[in-house]
């Protein structure tokens, strides 16, 4: 009940796709990615992370078509420029190559003050428009979605009776997870005249290959 709704679908994620190749982790020093990337090269802009390379993904320290494999995971909504970071991590990357990718919708402030963008999954495939999108699903939808930003809630806050009102939200967040069957259908306008398919997402997880 008290685990992060979102780290157990995001790994998930990444043990589906997990390979023995070299990988380029972009934004992950000191993450736990080793059990599904064990050839992994870290890079992050921050060296208190302790990354392997300190480099900013905006002008990465690789050469053209490197590498045949990246992993870049919640970094997309901290970068200065995502156009900019997007077109680095096409040029480092082999024609061919695999992007795996998530990023944040639906989700509060994070990381402060480093915290500068939210995408839809249209915005995302505007950006990748020159990349051949494989996946592009959904870390939430509905009522979980509402189930997420409840934990955060709890997590990033400090209230009066702390314990006794954090096991409220936690547990108010865990009933949440199980209500999604009750949604029969969704719309991607107030007035109802367009159906839309998971309107309500935490984050997206993107699997794309350089064209």
């Amino acid at each position: 009940m008290f685990n992060k709704i979102t780290r157990k679908k995001l790994e998930y994620f990444l043990a589906i796709h997990r390979t023995d190749k070299r990988v380029l982790d972009i934004g992950a020093g000191g993450s736990g990615y080793n059990k599904f990337f064990p050839n992994r090269l870290t890079v992050d802009i921050d060296p208190a992370r302790n990354p392997e390379i300190v480099g900013d993904i905006e002008s990465l320290p690789f050469k053209d078509g490197e590498f045949e494999f990246i992993l870049c995971t919640e970094v997309l909504e901290h970068v200065n420029d995502p156009f900019k970071a997007v077109g680095e991590l096409s040029r480092v990357l082999k024609s061919g190559g695999t992007l795996l990718l998530t990023t944040r919708f639906m989700y509060p402030i994070h990381d402060a003050p480093h915290d500068l963008y939210r995408f839809t999954k249209y915005g995302l495939r505007h950006l990748f428009n020159d990349w051949d999108i494989d996946e592009l699903e959904e870390e939430t939808t509905g009522f979980s979605t509402l189930a997420v930003l409840l934990q955060r809630f709890a997590f990033q806050m400090h209230f009066r009776c702390d314990k006794p009102m954090k096991f409220l939200l936690f547990l108010l967040a865990w009933l949440l997870t199980k209500l999604d069957w009750l949604i029969i259908k969704e719309y991607g306008n107030i007035q109802k005249t367009k159906i839309e398919s998971n309107l309500f997402a935490s984050g997206y997880y993107l699997v794309a290959h350089k064209k």
